[in-house]
């Protein structure tokens, strides 16, 4: 796969390019100084995953977010672990969430891999930091009733295997459904409940959004 990684600090940029150039799977590995770089990047060199900064010049990483067609996997890599920072980048399509200091090389890498394949994959921090910022609702309440009454059997069954961060193979082999099937499943999803991405629904299914 082909790698961006978009980050205003030289010395991030430089160990992570050490970090995933030699790394099996990874054909080439790209950077970019700054948010309008980025997008410059991403639309000449169209990666598989893109590892961003929030805090960058000219533009954020959340309006980088805002920008992309939803075609690259976007794993945020950052200091900035607010809660609203964390909640709108995952509602505006990232599929991952880390902060420095809080995660190992083996994380960075498993990051890259279950979000370049359709799964949705949060630091322990960051889950920690969702969990502490919402009203945890009881045990036994499950998805809103407004998004579940929507959906039918199979597609609700979908969901919760989405929500629990799986990816669409995962999901395949657990269902006994192909990924094309599953990829259907998720398409009527979206456009039933009105979801833009992957993380919109998941956040959307746990009462975040």
């Amino acid at each position: 796969m082909k790698v961006l990684i978009a980050d205003d600090n030289p010395v991030i940029r430089a160990g992570m390019m050490v970090m995933l150039t030699d790394l099996d799977g990874v054909s080439e590995v790209l950077t970019a100084a700054d948010g309008v770089e980025a997008l410059q990047q991403c639309r000449e060199h169209q990666p598989d995953a893109l590892f961003l900064d929030v805090r960058m010049p000219f533009k954020s990483g959340l309006d980088v977010l805002a920008e992309l067609d939803g075609t690259v996997a976007v794993v945020m890599l950052t200091h900035s672990d607010e809660p609203d920072l964390v909640r709108q980048a995952l509602q505006r399509g990232a599929r991952g969430y880390l902060v420095h200091g809080t995660f190992t090389e083996s994380d960075l890498v498993a990051a890259l891999r279950v979000c370049a394949h359709g799964g949705l994959l949060v630091g322990p921090g960051v889950a920690a930091i969702l969990l502490s910022s919402v009203s945890a609702p009881p045990a036994d309440a499950g998805p809103p009733a407004h998004l579940t009454t929507q959906l039918t059997d199979r597609e609700r069954e979908v969901m919760r295997s989405v929500a629990r961060g799986l990816s669409n193979g995962q999901i395949a082999r657990e269902l006994f459904l192909s990924e094309k099937t599953v990829k259907n499943h998720l398409n009527r999803i979206y456009v039933k409940l009105g979801f833009r991405s992957r993380a919109e629904a998941v956040a959307a299914w746990h009462g975040v959004a």
